[in-house]
């Protein structure tokens, strides 16, 4: 099959791993990477440090071109009224576990807008395809990247968005529906979200867009590759699907979760981190549809979520965490990343064979 990754790579397969920070391991991408798609690390909860570390452990477990993502969130507005009243709100959850909130929260990790020393080290590393989530970085930093021979991806969740990745020099178009697990990528949160499914955005995409677009949200098996694929999509990026593989860091409670149909449907929600994200339907979830707090900004929520979900851990109690899957996230694979990739090309071959 003849296809952008395959041109652009010569990589065998329109497949990319989606980067999901926390979730994919050097391991798993480099598996994904060896089956013939296209790995990817999310290291926008990293410092600059240790995503280097693990792009280095990649390219020991792989010869082949991966892809690194990094969170492009705009400046954080800081409101400490309205953090002390969420963890204010919080508190019965905590004491449920016999613990108390944090007496403040913090800016748990960076964006990489205000972040010179991740810029630095990956023009130093120069890994072969660096993405964007959550907007643009600047024109310097792009110049950057693409004078180390580096290509660039940008999610995109509309036409406009879309339009300010091609104007920005952005090389290829994440496509990202409704259906996707995780954080929205959103360039603005306050802004309207049509919500437009995974092949409603690739269809109104393709049109109008002088790049390559890569589907994302919802796409758990070959025939899902095969149905945006022939929408206009040049390939496919995939992240439920491989949250249960071998090489998955996900624990063992976010991968029973996964096949607990009480888990579904997964929610869109801001309470986790601040940010619209999909995440299974747990004991989090359900306390946040509960309360009428205001919920602090992105990142600075994610602080106070991941100190509950780690008093809850300290109590024996699972289901509190971010456990982000997208809309099938009960057909999760189950097998090694490198196996999961085979089995979508042999589903993709036959549905495209009819």
């Amino acid at each position: 099959m003849t296809h952008w990754l395959n041109h652009r790579f010569d990589i065998p397969h329109p497949i990319i791993q989606a980067p999901m920070a926390g979730v994919s391991s050097p391991a798993m991408a480099a598996a994904v990477c060896n089956a013939g798609g296209m790995g990817s690390l999310g290291v926008g909860a990293m410092t600059a440090d240790a995503a280097r570390a693990a792009i280095q452990q990649t390219r020991a477990l792989t010869e082949r071109p991966f892809n690194i993502n990094v969170f492009c969130h705009g400046p954080v507005a800081r409101d400490a009224k309205v953090e002390a009243d969420w963890l204010a709100a919080m508190a019965p959850e905590f004491a449920r576990f016999n613990a108390a909130p944090p007496d403040a929260l913090n800016e748990i990790y960076q964006s990489f807008l205000t972040n010179p020393d991740m810029l630095a080290m990956l023009v130093d590393e120069a890994p072969t395809v660096v993405s964007f989530h959550f907007g643009l970085p600047e024109a310097s930093v792009i110049s950057a990247l693409k004078s180390a021979g580096i290509t660039l991806l940008a999610s995109a969740t509309s036409l406009p968005e879309a339009h300010a990745c091609q104007a920005a020099g952005i090389d290829a178009i994440v496509a990202q529906g409704i259906e996707a697990g995780g954080h929205r990528g959103i360039f603005d949160p306050t802004a309207p979200d049509a919500e437009l499914t995974t092949d409603a955005l690739v269809a109104q995409l393709a049109p109008h867009i002088d790049l390559p677009i890569i589907a994302a949200g919802g796409l758990m098996n070959g025939g899902d590759i095969a149905r945006v694929l022939s929408l206009g999509a040049e390939a496919a990026q995939l992240g439920t699907a491989f949250i249960a593989s071998t090489e998955s860091l996900a624990d063992a409670a976010y991968r029973a979760a996964l096949r607990a149909p009480s888990s579904y449907p997964a929610t869109l929600t801001p309470s986790v981190s601040g940010r619209p994200a999909r995440c299974l339907r747990n004991g989090f979830i359900a306390w946040s549809e509960q309360t009428d707090a205001t919920i602090p900004a992105y990142p600075v929520a994610y602080d106070a979520a991941k100190a509950l979900a780690g008093a809850a851990a300290s109590a024996g109690v699972s289901g509190f965490g971010a456990q982000w899957s997208g809309a099938g996230g009960l057909w999760a694979r189950h097998g090694s990343a490198g196996d999961i990739v085979t089995w979508l090309v042999a589903e993709l071959a036959a549905s495209q064979r009819g």
